[in-house]
């Protein structure tokens, strides 16, 4: 469900896609070397920064998964949009105050994901990869779980699914599925709960999206991905240790 990969980790860890910038090798004893770009902005939610290393480790860690057949043009632009619309339910979330994770639900987590790794050395390395700290992603994780929980407050309370919408889906959606792939098909009273499950999640994401849009709609949201940085001023000396 499209809930999970908007509020959730889904602590699926692909091949890694892009480094997070690291600082190059300091000029030999003696010289200087023409300035390099280090990190840059590439959008602003209502005056609070995304930079180009947010979008590279959200990507490194698995938090937004690449589509079949995505183009990798087409894949960090849907990263950043993703992006975008967590720092705006961060920002909403944040003028009701934040409602502190469970440990052990950050911890189980933080588990899972580092489970997906084959070794825990493995674990170590992208996170040095990605200029990460498991405090640092700990954190993630938290304010992510902190999203979901002010979702099943806030919006979970507006999604209703009653028998009728049950039984149409039972007709229409499921018996059609399965039939067409030739499984048996259950009497509805062992798929009822089930059937309410999947609609819960299905109106919830809907729920979702619309307050996402008009978050989207109030903020002043600034995307900067495409726009080529600025060239580097030159270097017109430098300062020795005291």
């Amino acid at each position: 469900m499209r809930r999970l990969a908007i509020l959730v980790l889904p602590l699926l860890v692909a091949m890694p896609l892009a480094a997070a910038p690291r600082a190059p090798a300091p000029p030999a004893a003696g010289t200087t070397g023409p300035p390099q770009l280090l990190d840059r902005v590439v959008a602003v939610v209502d005056e609070d920064p995304i930079l180009l290393s947010d979008l590279d480790r959200a990507i490194g860690l698995g938090t937004i998964a690449r589509q079949p057949d995505e183009g990798e043009e087409a894949f960090r632009r849907r990263a950043l949009d993703r992006l975008i619309e967590w720092r705006l339910q961060l920002h909403a979330i944040a003028r009701f105050g934040f409602e502190e994770a469970p440990l052990e639900e950050v911890d189980r987590q933080l588990a899972e994901l580092e489970a997906k790794f084959p070794t825990a050395a493995g674990w170590q390395r992208e996170l040095a990869r990605l200029n990460l700290t498991e405090a640092q992603v700990r954190e993630i994780l938290a304010r992510q779980l902190s999203v979901l929980s002010y979702v099943e407050q806030r919006l979970g309370p507006r999604v209703f699914v009653d028998v009728d919408d049950i039984r149409k889906y039972y007709e229409e959606t499921l018996v059609p599925k399965l039939e067409k792939a030739g499984q048996p098909v259950p009497p509805i009273e062992k798929v009822r709960e089930a059937i309410r499950s999947v609609l819960r999640e299905q109106r919830l994401d809907q729920e979702i999206d619309r307050w996402t849009r008009q978050l989207r709609e109030q903020a002043d949201v600034v995307d900067l991905l495409d726009q080529e940085p600025e060239p580097l001023p030159p270097v017109v000396g430098t300062i020795g240790p005291p």
